[in-house]
């Protein structure tokens, strides 16, 4: 795409669309679709809906020379963020943080990419863009989960650790027919599987490559979940997968995971339960579709479905027909979960016992 045909994608040639009025709803923003950027839209809208993200990249102070702003993925995504939140009349920084990821290779004009992949790039931009190191470290760890890979040589049953830790900055869960919820799914990854022929490990007692059983132990997990169900199966052609995975409001790992899938060092009860808060949707074929948002705007409990420049009230039934379904093509792809701290539990668990008390003496 030559420079002048990019430069007017984003000015006067969709002078038509800045007439279009977004939907507002208190708190809420439409963000126009300027070539097929609906990916990138519910990707802001999940970052919008995420405060502890938001107020980290707000205390930066932006790149230390000006001819650095243009192609400076942070401060752009900072700007959007701040028009998102306050001044809502303007569409300016949104072409901005668009063109700024064009220039960074992580968007181009005319090609759908996946929400998961403009997340994860954005992110590393972040780290690299960021003159703060430490503060770019920050945001990196609020969605840092770790895991931890041991294997066993099935030949002699000696135990192999590798020595670090494997991270995701989004949770890759394979779905399947038979998974059905999300849980299941999580019981899946953490199930042993046994690595054959090619995949065989080297084992420092036999000497050789030995089949080898490998199983994964979650190590941590961060204050911001963002599980990905990888829908998109490569298999000689990209196809689709549709069928139903259900999700839980509520998600506790303690009740997910055995003892022996994990080595989280606290067992504390509001330590490993999380809130569900954004849910990014694909409709369509693994070659054609449209993304969609559903968010809980930040301080509020009631869920907002954001589909481009439309904002529009929903309910948790609306989030449920996500779920998706053999004969469908609308379904849940990322799923963001925030982690209840101790003091929100006890609160939720208070007001819970104060309804039950008045319902019982009436």
């Amino acid at each position: 795409i030559g420079s002048n045909m990019l430069g007017r994608c984003f000015t006067r040639s969709y002078s038509f669309q800045d007439s279009m009025s977004s939907t507002r709803l208190p708190g809420l923003m439409g963000l126009l679709n300027y070539r097929l950027s609906c990916c990138v839209n519910s990707v802001l809208q999940s970052f919008f809906a995420t405060e502890e993200f938001t107020e980290k990249l707000d205390r930066w102070n932006g790149p230390s020379t000006a001819a650095e702003e243009k192609c400076n993925t942070p401060l752009q995504l900072q700007r959007v963020l701040r028009v998102m939140q306050k001044d809502r009349s303007q569409t300016q920084a949104h072409r901005d943080f668009l063109y700024c990821l064009h220039l960074n290779h992580a968007l181009c004009i005319n090609l759908k990419k996946k929400t998961l992949e403009v997340n994860r790039k954005q992110l590393n931009l972040i780290q690299q863009q960021m003159s703060d190191t430490n503060l770019a470290q920050e945001i990196r760890d609020l969605y840092k989960t770790e895991v931890r890979q041991h294997l066993k040589c099935l030949s002699c049953n000696s135990m192999h650790d590798v020595p670090n830790n494997s991270y995701f900055v989004s949770f890759p869960l394979s779905v399947y027919e038979n998974c059905q919820m999300v849980e299941n799914c999580f019981q899946f990854f953490f199930r042993p599987q046994k690595l054959t022929d090619r995949n065989k490990c080297y084992c420092n007692y036999c000497g050789e490559k030995k089949t080898t059983e490998q199983v994964f132990k979650l190590t941590s997990l961060p204050k911001v979940l963002v599980i990905h169900l990888k829908r998109f199966q490569c298999s000689g052609s990209t196809r689709k997968l549709n069928c139903k995975v259900s999700f839980p409001e509520i998600l506790d790992f303690q009740k997910i995971l055995h003892e022996d899938q994990h080595e989280l060092k606290c067992a504390c009860f509001p330590q490993y339960i999380y809130e569900l808060f954004a849910v990014i949707v694909h409709s369509g074929t693994a070659m054609f579709g449209h993304y969609t948002a559903y968010i809980k705007s930040p301080g509020e409990q009631t869920w907002y479905h954001a589909d481009d420049s439309s904002i529009s009230t929903a309910s948790w039934a609306d989030v449920k027909s996500t779920y998706g379904s053999s004969s469908g093509s609308r379904s849940a792809y990322m799923l963001l979960y925030r982690k209840i701290e101790e003091e929100t539990s006890m609160s939720s668990q208070s007001t819970h016992g104060s309804e039950l008390m008045e319902t019982e003496s009436k």
